[in-house]
């Protein structure tokens, strides 16, 4: 990547993707904490994702923005920039960069399957691919997220006198849960914990059907019995989540295909649903695009490394720090 580094700098441009730090210009791929931070003179990116930028670090988090629309391409002197669905949460892009007849296309967080919660990922064709690896180990194989829904379900049918807590990130995660409840017809109000409602409105606002959900006031254990009341993973790890009458703790992730993690967040239901992509995702992508060069930005760098000399494309690990596991976004 002679025009671009490993910190995703831009050079013929001046421009970050996702920069840890403010700079000048940034393109931001979707509104997690750990790719859109607060600071930058200027940014790049979807409708849908400086709305959230500004609904979680206020009006004036960046100096100017621009909204750039999905498969349309913006020219900044010499270089091309085109945004394709990523298919991870609302306002989430790859980003195709393309200078002297190259294509470098750098992902974000993605996820190939469907979501009706956001715009569904589109692949792009390019010859260098950088790519997160968040789920990159062939451990990870995520199964069917109705399957893992129903089996929320099946828990209120047997318990329903208890509250279920179910473990979920504010910012695509939360408004995924409610949409694959509503899937299966499950029409009751869903409680959420105060840090969910502004995102959860937005979503809303964004034609994006969620039903009837409503923030707990915690004024009546008897209320929640039988409900099942979203929040952050932080909540239900700290006092909040006492003052709920023998519930349920579930948590919705990836992670919860491994089973000491779920054991040690004392998760008693664990859904096994990611928004990111697994390791086949990940493998059938990379051969998909036909890149010649793959480059990890974070995630299990090593083994998508590998995997590539494997299959004789050029591997390697950039090991980008500020990257989070999906905790809390």
């Amino acid at each position: 990547m002679k025009w671009i580094n490993e910190n995703l700098y831009i050079s013929p441009i001046n421009t970050y993707i996702d920069p840890s730090k403010p700079v000048e210009n940034a393109i931001i791929t979707h509104g997690h904490a750990d790719h859109a931070k607060p600071g930058h003179k200027n940014v790049l990116a979807t409708k849908e994702t400086i709305n959230i930028m500004k609904i979680r670090y206020g009006e004036n988090c960046a100096q100017n923005f621009q909204e750039l629309k999905l498969n349309k391409t913006l020219k900044i002197d010499d270089v091309k920039i085109t945004f394709y669905p990523a298919g991870h949460i609302l306002g989430s892009v790859q980003v195709l960069a393309e200078y002297k007849g190259e294509r470098i296309n750098f992902t974000g967080d993605y996820k190939t399957k469907k979501d009706k919660t956001c715009e569904n990922f589109e692949p792009v064709k390019c010859h260098t691919l950088v790519t997160e690896a968040t789920f990159g180990l062939p451990v990870f194989q995520h199964p069917n997220e109705d399957n893992e829904i129903k089996k929320l379900l099946r828990s209120l049918e047997l318990f329903p006198q208890r509250p279920h807590l179910v473990g979920v990130y504010a910012l695509g995660k939360a408004q995924r849960i409610i949409g694959l409840l509503r899937q299966q017809r499950y029409d009751k109000e869903i409680f959420i914990h105060g840090a969910l409602e502004k995102l959860c409105n937005y979503y809303v606002e964004e034609k994006i059907f969620l039903g009837n959900f409503l923030k707990t006031n915690l004024k009546d254990k008897k209320e929640y019995q039988g409900e099942i009341i979203l929040a952050p993973p932080s909540a239900i790890k700290n006092v909040w989540s006492r003052k709920f009458e023998d519930p349920i703790i579930c948590q919705a992730s990836g992670w919860m295909s491994i089973k000491q993690r779920a054991k040690q967040s004392l998760v008693e239901l664990p859904l096994i649903i990611s928004d990111h992509a697994d390791w086949n995702e990940l493998t059938q992508y990379i051969k998909l695009t036909g890149a010649e060069n793959v480059y990890v930005t974070h995630g299990r760098e090593e083994a998508i490394v590998h995997w590539c000399k494997m299959n004789q494309i050029n591997g390697l690990a950039l090991s980008l720090s500020g990257r989070e596991d999906e905790e809390d976004l």
